[in-house]
């Protein structure tokens, strides 16, 4: 007994250590991830990029996210998860010196695949936080480490920052300053992988069968369309808000940050309430208030001609501001509280699979966040209405909440007449 109260004592002592700093290099990852989210919307204006490419350019680093995430939770598995951190993130710092020598389209697409590595990074690095936490946290771990795409609003505060000092450029060395900074922490205060991970390589088939063999499967693409709509309007919103409301672009980014940072953070409360209450019941509710934000933000500026009795009344409808910068918030806590819900289910059904399913999470988020981006070039372009883009958010989140509502009742059906398995 008193030999595992030690070892418990241990594994909080390490984890106090590892959590911050996996915070911490996914928070930098995460501001890498999303750097075309503002400094993006500055190269359209630069380079004089359509609507598509803008598009392109915004869901390159999700592609390769998608590309790298179940291989990055295998390597971690087999070479240990530090190592891979420590990889991503010297690839990240590469793109950071790419972002600040190329001038040309076809350079900044470069390093905006290179940026996908920060999905690398997430999924190594959850398998480094799961290793040194006990189940008792994990639901709380998994929130907090979640939490770290809070990074991805430093951008809404540096680019504006810097390119009012002195050009968007700057933000690319910043960012190069704290990964290596991030870098010398993370090598000084944490050991090289003592363990190998005895199990073998796995072949396509048996990695597929895994994964098809995993309890609550579904749940990932649930999950992939909650976490890629969050990840495609965080990157778009600046853009939209600024041609929206004809704010500068500086001040769309500050504006887009409150969708951002809220929703990052309520990825904590949100597994804090599913080990409270549930993680069908959060999740369930959770997906209606964003259909509910989206409902009313999916209305364009609209004028009416109403022909009256002796004169033609005009009634003019657009939202205010204000008021859709709450809606943005309440819609990103939404997507947040789900996100955290959800990404709760999956990890605790498969805990032994934790670092494969982590990375097909990444992969689904990111598909979704890959295709959304063109969609809503493509349709902002074809169309000319800018708040198609919350269209077509509402008819996937409305579809993603029938079709787990369906799936937790099923399965509360199953634990009722097969309790205990």
């Amino acid at each position: 007994m008193h030999s595992q109260s030690e070892q418990d004592d241990d594994r909080l002592a390490s984890l106090a250590v590892v959590l911050p700093l996996a915070l911490t290099g996914f928070v930098v990852a995460a501001g890498c991830w999303t750097l075309f989210a503002v400094a993006g919307v500055h190269l359209r204006a630069d380079l004089g990029l359509s609507s598509l490419q803008f598009g392109i350019l915004l869901a390159m680093p999700m592609a390769v996210s998608a590309i790298l995430a179940i291989p990055a939770g295998l390597a971690a598995q087999r070479y240990g998860a530090r190592e891979i951190m420590l990889l991503c993130l010297c690839g990240l710092a590469v793109c950071m010196g790419i972002l600040l020598l190329t001038d040309t389209y076809i350079g900044y697409l470069v390093a905006a695949a290179g940026l996908g590595l920060a999905g690398g990074f997430y999924g190594a690095g959850l398998q480094f936080v799961i290793s040194h936490c006990d189940q008792r946290r994990l639901g709380l771990v998994l929130g907090v480490f979640g939490a770290g795409v809070t990074g991805a609003g430093f951008n809404y505060y540096l680019v504006p920052l810097f390119h009012e000092a002195f050009s968007w450029q700057g933000v690319p060395m910043a960012y190069l300053i704290t990964l290596l900074l991030v870098i010398a922490l993370l090598i000084m205060l944490t050991d090289a992988t003592s363990e190998e991970d005895e199990s073998r390589e796995r072949s396509v088939r048996e990695i597929l069968g895994v994964i098809r063999r995993g309890r609550n499967l579904p749940l990932c693409l649930y999950f992939g369309v909650v976490a890629g709509s969050f990840f495609a309007l965080a990157l778009w919103l600046p853009d939209f808000l600024s041609g929206q409301y004809q704010l500068s672009l500086d001040d769309g980014a500050r504006l887009a940050q409150w969708f951002v940072i809220p929703g990052a953070v309520a990825q904590a409360i949100g597994g804090g309430l599913s080990d409270r209450y549930g993680s069908a019941r959060v999740a369930t509710r959770s997906l209606a208030a964003c259909l509910l934000s989206l409902l009313v933000l999916s209305y364009p500026p609209m004028t009416l001609f109403i022909t009256g009795v002796e004169k033609i009344l005009i009634v003019e409808f657009v939202l205010p501001v204000i008021l859709e910068s709450g809606l943005v918030v309440v819609l990103g806590v939404a997507m947040g509280t789900a996100m955290g819900s959800l990404q709760r289910m999956v990890i605790l059904a498969n805990r032994q699979e934790a670092s494969l399913f982590a990375g097909v999470l990444l992969v689904s988020a990111c598909a979704v966040a890959f295709v959304l981006p063109v969609a809503f070039g493509g349709l902002n372009q074809w169309l000319g209405v800018r708040t198609a883009v919350f269209m077509i958010l509402f008819l996937l989140l409305s579809g993603s909440l029938l079709l787990f509502s369906r799936h937790a009742r099923r399965e509360e059906r199953n634990m009722l007449l097969h309790p205990g398995i």
